[in-house]
């Protein structure tokens, strides 16, 4: 990664964020070999100037949740008002502009059962301007969620790896979020990184019990904590989702074979027209084409590819108003 903004302890300090988002900057900066006041005084700088935010993410795949992926084209000047509505919608992320700006692309992560019924069969079709609706649940993660892009950048090296990486312990149970949880999640939700005092108010529980009930929820797969950014900030100014068909013998080698490029920073299989979706993030126009033409076009399996590029990006995992 590339920028005249950040450098490589930028880099490093995202990365070290993304394995342990809670991770205290003193115990950062000695990994790192820096002091805890210049980890702390680039991370104030990359919140202000790449958006970067700590936060809680429910997985919805361990959970068993169901998600769609939807892609709405809409009458012309209506794509925007839509989306940022869409983003206000605690049950969407990953939402983008595609296609001149007539079609929405969003990813539905519903923290309960009739969430997406909602969306899908009460508010969307029942918005004019929503001209139509084609919605692909996904089925199998192959890459995403708690493996965040940027290890794939190697910005640290094993050693750094396996000092950040939090140890919770074996899970006492499977993957649960219940409804004493959700005060819990509320706040990291808004904050990853907030202090414990903070989460012993909000739940108000002991600070031993906080301490012992996010750590489950961690362990178990649950919830994981996510960094978000501006990837254009760090020289990567494209971002396309990619809708792959696959012959159905390929389906699961094709999927696992895109975890591992570079270039991807999500990717998983879907039902519906095509096989698999992922989103690509590259420099610019040349470099979607390079990876179009490169390592996607020679790998075996493939059969179509329809590409979408982002014209802008309206929500990653929380809702910040459009930059115009």
């Amino acid at each position: 990664m590339e920028s005249d903004t950040f450098d490589e302890l930028d880099l490093q300090l995202l990365s070290a964020l993304e394995i342990d988002g809670r991770a205290p900057f003193a115990r950062i900066g000695a990994v790192l070999g820096v002091s805890d006041q210049t980890v702390a005084r680039r991370f104030r700088r990359l919140s202000a100037e790449a958006g970067l935010r700590v936060v809680a993410v429910p997985d919805a795949e361990r959970l068993g949740r169901d998600q769609w992926m939807l892609r709405l084209r809409c009458v012309p000047d209506s794509a925007t008002v839509i989306a940022e509505a869409l983003a206000k919608r605690h049950d969407t992320n990953w939402i983008g502009l595609g296609s001149g700006g007539t079609e929405i692309v969003c990813m539905t992560r519903p923290r309960h059962p009739g969430d997406h019924d909602d969306l899908l069969l009460g508010k969307l079709p029942r918005t004019p301007s929503v001209v139509e609706i084609r919605a692909q649940q996904l089925l199998h993660r192959f890459y995403g969620g708690p493996n965040g892009w940027l290890r794939k950048f190697r910005a640290l090296d094993d050693d750094q790896v396996a000092a950040l990486t939090p140890r919770h312990g074996p899970p006492a149970g499977p993957a649960r979020i219940g409804p004493e949880d959700e005060e819990l999640l509320a706040v990291l939700e808004r904050d990853g990184r907030a202090g414990f005092p903070e989460l012993q108010r909000a739940t108000g529980r002991s600070e031993s019990a906080v301490k012992r009930r996010l750590a489950a929820l961690l362990a178990s797969g649950a919830a994981y904590i996510d960094v978000e950014y501006h990837s254009e900030a760090f020289g990567h100014g494209l971002a396309a989702l990619l809708w792959i068909t696959t012959a159905p013998s390929a389906l699961h080698s094709v999927g696992e074979a895109l975890a591992g490029h570079d270039e991807i920073a999500f990717a998983a299989a879907t039902a519906g027209p095509s096989h698999i979706v992922v989103t690509a993030v590259v420099r610019d126009t040349a470099g979607l084409y390079a990876y179009l033409s490169g390592p996607l076009g020679r790998l075996g399996g493939v059969q179509h590819v329809e590409t979408t590029p982002f014209l802008r990006r309206v929500k990653q995992l929380t809702y910040q108003p459009l930059r115009r």
